[in-house]
Parts: structure tokens; C-alpha cells; sequence
């Protein structure tokens, strides 16, 4: 009985370890070693790589004391092999449960069979059910009408092997294309006969070195098309990176050093050139041609990059494209200022063929090729709030500021609606308009209050003050486990949200707890305004009480009617498209204007994200609706109590030293499954949270008696996130932003 040893690097993967282990030690094959090789890993994974040593005798662990990159493990685990067959496993990824005895069925007579990855971004739990239900839903669609009989039929045919495999001989280098050893199932002897082993001098693409003298001393290779390995892509590329996440810096530095060791080393042996040549033609057009758009970039990788390109085989240039040939050829025989000529020339014949697919690509390549090459225009300020859907928040407040100190300077306000009515006649370009690029491109001020663009590049001359939006109870950016939100790919939103990061000068911070958070959620690295947020300033406004009335007047709002405000935010699981999210109001507002109506109105303020509006009419007079007034800080004057779930509001509201009630009816769903909180809500909320309608109402008629209940965390809370609101926010920032 053949013996198989699987070789598991691990270097801090303790929350994918017990999916890996557990996958193997579950196989339907059950003769095998698992070597652990833990290059110096910190002890929560240690720990869980003890507990599987402890657990099966068949698990050997061999523990690095320094890091050594996942070659030099794999070596050490080839060391000590001692299989018939070699198998490599990703410690964050997992296997199939015949994946070891489908590949083992079809060995007899092969030095190398290799099976099929997928990629999946689920736990091997759910992997299994999904699985699972996939199944019994074919079978159900395909025997709608089932007896006895044909139940034990099926049995026996999920229990009896059927192998679906595929002969490479002449074209064996096609399976090799991906690099990677895995799902490949290696006679030992093979791979000592020939010296096989991965390249310890690379971080990156260690494979390679493993995988050349393979193909050369292979004569055939057989494909197994249900052995399935899977391949895990990590949510976090922040925080916790998988090797394929890390910077392209180092793995084109990488490939290019492998690259030219390799083809140096095989230059007289054609199956090993032609298949070096075409990874590296590939490679270039995927990955090295993005980096080097940043022409920056180009000097750092160019001497690698030139040799590379002079030991490519000229005959396979012949079916490239011209842009492709052309990139070679200058490599090969001109110097870096005509490569980077080059690289320019064809950056630009990118944009310009990118611009015919659509309006806005037009105006984004008129950005970059026009607009960004005329002068920068020191005293122009653009200013947008949510993406341009109001004239509110921060940028508001620093705009307000800013017009009656600084009457010098050119104003632009970025707008969905040009018809919102600002002060002081600054002009206003609607977002995303010819416009709008024109003025971004030339302002030397950017100033918002949510993510801009994430394709507008911005020169080193411009200053981006990021005023963001709340302090933060719901996990943000890189922070979050797995974003919800529709048609969302969370590598991709949490890479783009960093990158964007990236480009602020200056971020508002509204107290030392959100400034904690913003560094890593945000990974920011540049000043932090420590000012408290611009648009509370309103919230110390001197003449409150006759403030108040005016507002009321202007609102609609009975003078002598108290007002609760409900402010409650959207939920990423509940829309009707990406960007466009639904609320089910789950207040019954009958039940609180028969027991509340003759001392109280209801506010109602949605998230700007809100998509569909509310209708209330039948309870005219006691409910209205203003989703979609621009400026919450007025309708905070306005309130007496606050009704609210996560939102941010409510750090800003405790400013009034007003009662703030919680309406959490889906807490557990929303703290455990959507989004995770950064502090415990349950134990600090400076006031109670409430699960229905009916004790909504009795904590407002008995709203006195429970704030003094509250009172001490309510004080707590004020004091550690309401303590820099003292009314000059506003001054602050400008000062510091524009006084240097």
C-alpha cells in the first residue's frame, strides 16, 4: 500500500490551519504521513500545530527558529519524506476528500499526476454544504420521482470511483502553466533522482526551480479532473496577506531573478527555454506591464527586465502584439530612456483606445492626458459631501469658514444637483461632467468627506484634506472580515479603500479612539487632524435656543410639540442594487402616535445610501420625513431624544447632552454576521438598547427617569468621544491646512 507525505508550510495561518489539517486527516485515503513544517510562527499557531501532533501520530512537525519563506520549508519537508508519493498543501487552502485517493487510483505507471484547483473564498464548512445542496438539488431536478431503488443506485455511484482523466504527453508543458506545484501527486524516487527542489533565493515563484527539471525528465503527465484542491482566497490583504496578496513589487523582482537564474541554467535544453520564455511573455503582459504604468517603477526592476528580454527565443515574439514585440525590442537593444519613452508612448494608446468605450472613460482620459498636464491653480479649493449628494458636513463647515477668511479663493463645489442652494456663489460643477474632471484636475485643494474616485490620480502638488464622516462603532475598510455589500469583492474594496487612503494629505479625527482606528482601517500614514469634526461646531453654537426656533419654523415643526429624531443607518445585506439599499422601517409609527401624539413628532432621517423612500402620509402631523434635508445637524437641534441603532450619529448627538435611545432589533445578525463592532455596544451605549416598538415608547414616557439611570455612562461616554468638539473645528483644520 502505497504511503503519500504531505508537506504543509506554515507560517501564521492559525485561522485557516484546522480547515487544512482536518482536510487531509479526513481523506478517504488514509495512508499517509502530514509533515508540518512551522517556519517560525507565533504561538496561537503553534499551539494549534501542537494540538494536531498530539492528536494523530501520523503528523510530524519540523519547527524553524527563523523565517525562511516557503521554499526553504518545503525543502526541509522533502528532507525528511518519507512516502512513496510527495504532496503539497497551502496551509490557508484544503482539499477535496478523495483528492489524495482520486490521484493515488491513477498513479500506476505515472511519475506525475496532477488534479484541478478552484478557488473559493468559503470555509471548508460551508464548501461542504454548499456542496452538498448543489447536489441533492441536481438530483431532485433530474428524479423528481425516486423509489427505494434507485436511492441505492446512487448510493453506489457516489461510492464507487469513477476517475474523468486526461493523457499529456507532447503537450505536457500545458500543465504546467500555473506555476505551482499544487494538486500534484510526485513519485519520491523521481524526485530524488533528479535533485528536485524549490529555489531558496526568492521569496516568490519558488515553484519555478521545482517545477523546470520536472518537465524536462517527465515523459507524460496525467490529469485528474475530480481530484480538486481548494485554493483560498484571503479576505484580508491588509492585514493578513497570502503570498499571491503581497506587493508587486517584490513578486516581479522575484519572477524576473528565477526568471534569468532558470533560463541560464537550461539554455541548452529547448522544452525548458520554450517554457520559461512563454511564462515570462505571459507574466509581462499580465502583471509587469501593470506595474511599470508607473513609469517610476521602471527603474527598479529595468536591469532584471532587460536581461530577461534578451534571452527570450526572437521566434516567439512573431505572434505577439506589436505592442508586445515592440516593448522587447527596445528592451533588448536601446537604453532605459527609450524603454520609458516607450512605456509612455504606449500608456497613452492604452487611454486613448479606453476612451472611446464610454462617456465618462472619455472624460477620465481627457483627465490624464490633458487635464493633468496644465498648470495646477494655487487658489482653487474643490469641495464634495457624499459623493456630490448634499451640501452638508464637514466640508460645509470648512467651506463656511473658509468664504468669510479666506474671500481670495476659488470656490467648486462638486454636485449631483447643481440647483443646491450654497453661500457665496462659489461655482458648481456637476459630478462627473467634463467639468468636474476639468477642476479637479487643476485645484491645488481637494476636500471631502467620503471616498472620491478611485481612478483620479492626483499629482504631488495637490492637498487632500479627508475629513471622513463619523467616529466609527461599525468595522471599516480593512478592518471589516468580509464585506456584504452587493456585487462587492472584498480583496478588491479593501485594496481600492487603502489605496485611496493613500492619496489623503491630511485626515479629521474626532477623538484619540477614531484616530486608533483610522491608522489601521484606512492604513493611513499621513498627518491626523486631531480637531473634532467641523460639522459639530454647530452643535456649540452660542445662540442655541433661538437657532432652535428658527429651524422649527423653517421645518414645519410644531414649536410646542418635543421632536424624536430616528436616525438609524442602512444594513449591507438589504438592497435593491449595488449602491442602492432598501430600509424596512420597523417602527409602528400608529402605536406611537396613539400613546406619544400629544406631546411628541417623529423625525426621520435615513442613510444617504437609502434608496427607497419611506411613505408616511397617513400619519401627516406627527411624522415627517427628512431623508433628504441636507443637514443633519440641524434636525440633532431640533430633537429632544435621539432613536438610533449603529450609526454614527450617535457619537456626534451626545454632544447635546440629549437622551439617546437604541433601537437594536437585529443586533445579533449585525454584530455577529454584517459587519462586527469595534467596541461593545451592550456594555457602553450611553443609553438603552431596545428591541420593539412598545419599549420605544414607555423609555419616552419615561424618559427623565432613564437618563438619571444612565447618567454615569452617559458622562463616560461624552468624555472620552465628545471632549475636542469645543465649536472651532473648522478654524483648526483651515489653519494648519492652509497657514503652512
Amino acid at each position: 500500500m502505497k504511503k503519500i507525505s504531505v508537506i504543509i508550510p506554515v507560517s501564521n495561518t492559525g485561522m485557516y490551519l484546522n480547515d487544512c489539517i482536518n482536510s487531509v486527516l479526513e481523506q478517504t485515503y488514509q495512508n499517509f504521513e502530514v509533515i508540518i513544517v512551522d517556519d517560525n510562527s507565533k504561538t496561537e499557531t503553534k499551539q494549534i500545530i501542537q494540538d494536531f501532533y498530539l492528536l494523530d501520530e501520523r503528523v510530524k512537525v519540523i519547527t524553524l527558529e527563523k523565517h525562511h519563506g516557503v521554499g526553504f520549508a518545503r525543502n526541509k519537508g522533502l528532507d525528511q519524506a518519507s512516502g512513496d508519493y510527495i504532496y503539497f498543501l497551502d496551509s490557508d487552502d484544503y482539499i477535496a476528500e478523495d483528492t489524495l485517493g482520486s490521484l493515488l487510483r491513477n498513479a500506476e505507471g505515472f511519475t506525475m499526476v496532477v488534479g484541478k484547483s478552484n478557488i473559493t473564498a468559503t470555509d471548508r464548512t460551508t464548501n461542504k454544504e454548499e456542496k452538498q445542496m448543489l447536489q441533492e438539488d441536481a438530483q431532485d431536478l433530474e428524479s423528481p420521482k425516486y423509489s427505494a431503488e434507485d436511492e441505492t443506485s446512487n448510493l453506489e455511484e457516489e461510492t464507487t470511483p469513477k476517475d474523468k482523466t486526461v493523457l499529456y504527453k507532447k503537450k505536457r508543458a500545458k500543465l504546467f502553466k500555473n506555476r505551482s506545484v499544487l494538486n500534484r501527486l510526485v513519485a519520491r524516487d523521481f524526485i530524488e533522482e533528479h535533485g528536485l527542489r524549490f529555489s531558496e533565493q526568492v521569496k516568490h515563484h519558488s515553484d519555478l526551480a521545482f517545477l523546470v527539471p520536472a518537465l524536462i525528465n517527465l515523459e507524460n503527465i496525467l490529469l485528474v479532473k475530480n481530484s480538486f484542491y481548494y485554493k483560498r482566497r484571503r479576505n484580508d490583504p491588509i492585514h493578513n496577506p497570502s503570498l499571491n496578496q503581497s506587493e508587486s513589487r517584490e513578486k516581479v523582482k522575484d519572477f524576473l531573478q528565477i526568471y534569468n537564474s532558470l533560463r541560464e541554467a537550461y539554455k541548452e535544453v529547448p522544452i525548458a527555454g520554450r517554457y520559461l520564455d512563454r511564462q515570462f511573455l505571459n507574466y509581462y503582459r499580465k502583471q509587469i506591464a501593470i506595474y511599470i504604468k508607473n513609469t517610476i517603477n521602471i527603474e527598479e526592476v529595468y536591469d532584471l527586465l532587460k536581461a530577461g528580454a534578451k534571452k527570450v527565443d526572437e521566434n516567439l515574439l512573431k505572434n505577439k502584439s506589436v505592442i508586445l514585440r515592440k516593448e522587447m525590442r527596445t528592451l533588448r537593444t536601446k537604453d532605459l530612456h527609450k524603454y520609458k519613452a516607450i512605456i509612455k508612448l504606449h500608456n497613452n494608446l492604452r487611454q486613448i483606445r479606453n476612451m472611446t468605450k464610454s462617456k465618462n472613460k472619455f472624460f477620465i482620459g481627457l483627465y490624464r492626458l490633458v487635464f493633468m498636464k496644465m498648470p495646477v491653480k494655487d487658489n482653487m479649493v474643490i469641495l464634495e459631501s457624499f459623493q456630490g449628494k448634499n451640501y452638508n458636513d464637514s466640508p460645509k463647515y470648512i467651506y463656511e469658514y473658509m468664504r468669510k477668511h479666506y474671500p481670495e479663493f476659488e470656490y467648486v463645489w462638486s454636485l449631483n444637483d447643481l440647483n443646491k442652494d450654497i453661500p457665496g456663489n462659489p461655482k458648481k460643477v456637476r459630478r462627473l461632467s467634463l467639468r468636474y474632471y476639468y477642476n479637479v484636475a487643476r485645484a491645488k485643494f481637494w476636500i471631502s468627506n467620503a471616498r472620491m474616485p478611485n481612478y483620479l490620480n492626483k499629482r504631488q502638488e495637490t492637498t487632500y484634506l479627508q475629513t471622513w464622516h463619523g467616529t466609527p462603532l461599525k468595522k471599516l475598510a480593512a478592518d471589516m472580515d468580509e464585506v456584504s455589500m452587493p456585487g462587492t469583492n472584498t480583496v478588491k474594496y479593501k485594496r481600492n479603500f487603502v489605496r485611496e487612503a493613500g492619496k489623503w494629505d491630511y485626515l479629521v479625527s474626532p477623538n484619540a479612539y477614531s484616530s486608533k482606528i483610522f491608522r489601521s482601517a484606512f492604513q493611513f500614514q499621513n498627518e491626523m487632524l486631531e480637531t473634532g469634526y467641523p460639522r459639530n461646531d454647530i452643535l456649540s453654537a452660542p445662540d442655541m435656543e433661538q437657532l432652535q426656533k428658527e429651524l422649527k419654523t423653517k421645518l414645519g415643526i410644531p414649536e410646542e410639540k418635543k421632536v424624536v429624531l430616528y436616525a438609524p443607518t442602512w444594513r449591507d445585506n438589504e438592497f435593491f442594487e449595488r449602491g442602492k439599499y432598501r430600509f424596512n422601517l420597523q417602527l409602528n409609527l400608529e402605536q406611537m402616535r396613539s400613546r406619544l401624539g400629544d406631546d411628541y413628532v417623529v423625525v426621520l432621517r435615513m442613510h444617504y445610501l437609502i434608496a427607497n423612500q419611506l411613505d408616511i402620509s397617513e400619519f401627516d402631523g406627527f411624522a415627517f420625513d427628512f431623508s433628504k434635508y441636507d443637514d443633519i445637524g440641524h434636525l440633532y437641534l431640533i430633537s429632544d431624544i435621539l432613536i438610533t441603532d449603529y450609526s454614527s450619529v450617535f457619537f456626534d448627538y451626545a454632544n447635546l447632552k440629549r437622551p439617546i435611545l437604541f433601537y437594536t432589533y437585529d443586533l445579533d445578525l449585525y454584530k455577529d454576521t454584517l459587519r462586527g463592532f469595534y467596541f461593545d455596544i451592550e456594555k457602553e451605549a450611553p443609553g438603552p438598547l431596545l428591541k420593539n416598538t412598545i419599549q420605544i415608547i414607555e423609555a419616552i414616557e419615561n424618559i427623565e427617569e432613564l437618563s438619571k439611570d444612565y447618567a454615569e455612562r452617559y458622562n463616560a461616554f461624552y468624555g472620552r468621544f465628545c471632549a475636542w468638539d469645543e465649536g472651532n473645528a473648522a478654524e483648526k483644520v483651515v489653519n494648519r491646512v492652509f497657514n503652512k
